[in-house]
């Protein structure tokens, strides 16, 4: 029932003195423990699980983690995360710490966690948490499940668009764009990339007087090569993505995408 050890099933009911309930609260209790006692571990492996409405256009991405590949290929693991991404779908929390906090058949998304520390052995946690609503919503999940990625489309026009959110989910995936386009990046990316560039110019001796310029320059080439929609479409260089997503059909464009990645 526990999915604990046999050895560790007969010391729990000797220490319960044959208390079947009570076995089941100190075993519990021991994977609290053997969480507490790997607080400070690192938990680099893991998988992503991605939950979408059937109208596609809602959707969760959870983040999993765990210490080995071993216990990440784990069927207990897998289950562990697909019942977190389909939680999150269905109650819609706001925060990870409200989706810890969720109940599901009397145990909090935490302590099904903790039960699960308990029986593997290994640190575990939700290292994100992502929900997204649009007109189209379309997943992409990288080979190993160690990273995937939700695109919401807009300017569907009623199309079927799922080759193309796939397409662009790959692209996300590959190159790891900052954000959708030059008006979307955060102020404080844009003033670094400055910062950046000026450092680099004087390095190179450039006359002060030129400084701006040259950096305004690489801030146009940043955004060109490190927004989605200016970047060459891997799958055919000789066209950017927003030219490719017109193609596909007219006014088609990214209204957002989030990208989890293992490790």
């Amino acid at each position: 029932m526990t999915g604990a050890g046999m050895m560790d099933c007969k010391k729990a009911l000797t220490e319960a003195d044959g208390d079947f309930e009570k076995a089941i609260e100190i075993l519990r209790k021991k994977g609290q423990k053997v969480s507490a006692s790997r607080s400070d571990k690192e938990a680099k492996e893991g998988s992503v699980f991605i939950k979408v409405s059937d109208d596609k256009k809602e959707a969760v991405l959870i983040a999993l983690n765990c210490e080995t590949d071993f216990v990440a290929k784990n069927e207990a693991f897998q289950s562990l995360g697909r019942l977190i991404a389909d939680t999150a779908f269905e109650k819609k929390p706001a925060t990870t710490e409200a989706l810890m906090n969720e109940n599901v058949g009397g145990l909090t998304i935490n302590d099904k966690i903790t039960e699960l520390v308990g029986k593997i052995g290994e640190k575990l946690q939700v290292s994100a948490f992502v929900h997204m609503k649009g007109e189209a919503i379309i997943p992409y999940i990288h080979a190993g499940n160690k990273l995937g990625v939700l695109v919401s489309l807009k300017g569907v026009n009623g199309k079927d668009v799922s080759d193309a959110g796939k397409d662009i989910g790959m692209q996300i995936a590959a190159m790891n764009p900052v954000a959708v386009d030059e008006k979307n990046i955060d102020k404080a990316i844009i003033e670094k990339e400055l910062e950046i560039a000026k450092a680099q110019i004087l390095a190179e001796g450039k006359p002060e007087n030129m400084v701006e310029k040259i950096a305004a320059g690489k801030l146009n080439k940043f955004f060109k090569e490190s927004t989605l929609l200016p970047q060459a479409f891997v799958k055919d260089n000789s066209k950017t993505v927003a030219q490719y997503l017109d193609s596909v059909t007219k006014g088609l464009t990214v209204a957002e995408f989030k990208r989890v990645a293992i490790g």
